[in-house]
């Protein structure tokens, strides 16, 4: 099987596994927590930003075409606009970050994994803080709490996890960038 080919099925496979990942959640009042953001940036970092970002984009796809992929089984181009569609756009800019960042080092090592996907996880949180502020007409202050604050210690752990995947799948020659 060509790379090419290859890395279209791991596309397909990422945008899978974000939309079953959004069925893990914990209901929190505007923003659930779940597993996806662990595959977003992993999708970034496995599969380098194009391949990465083109997983998010048939994710989001998926959803907008009606599947209830996205969080609280929900789906529709309404959830765009909703209270959480900023952080669906953030997935694609996430994705693509985290892969650029990577790709900037001939063998990045597990910190270098580390930091791309911070820088990944950065582009979800602004993205989906200015939805929150322009959606809800919330105070920045308010919205920081509730879209971002809440999500930091998991995102940590996230993060670390899926630099492990990624250096392992990356050296293992098995995705790559």
């Amino acid at each position: 099987m060509s790379s090419r080919v290859k890395k279209l099925v791991y596309a397909a496979l990422f945008a899978a596994l974000t939309a079953v990942s959004a069925w893990a959640a914990i209901p929190l009042p505007y923003v659930p927590i779940t597993l996806q953001t662990f595959f977003v940036i992993l999708s970034g970092g496995a599969l380098g930003a194009y391949f990465g970002a083109l997983s998010m984009v048939v994710y989001l796809l998926l959803g907008f075409m009606g599947l209830p992929v996205f969080a609280r089984g929900q789906s529709g181009l309404g959830v765009l606009a909703g209270p959480t569609g900023g952080y669906l756009v953030g997935f694609v800019l996430c994705a693509i970050v985290t892969g650029l960042i990577v790709k900037m080092r001939k063998n990045p090592g597990l910190l270098w994994y580390v930091l791309a996907m911070a820088a990944g996880t950065l582009a979800i949180y602004a993205c989906g803080l200015a939805q929150l502020t322009l959606v809800l007409h919330m105070p920045l202050e308010t919205a920081l709490i509730i879209g971002v604050l809440a999500f930091v210690p998991g995102d940590i752990i996230k993060i670390i996890i899926a630099a492990f995947v990624a250096r392992k799948l990356n050296t293992g020659g098995e995705a790559g960038n």
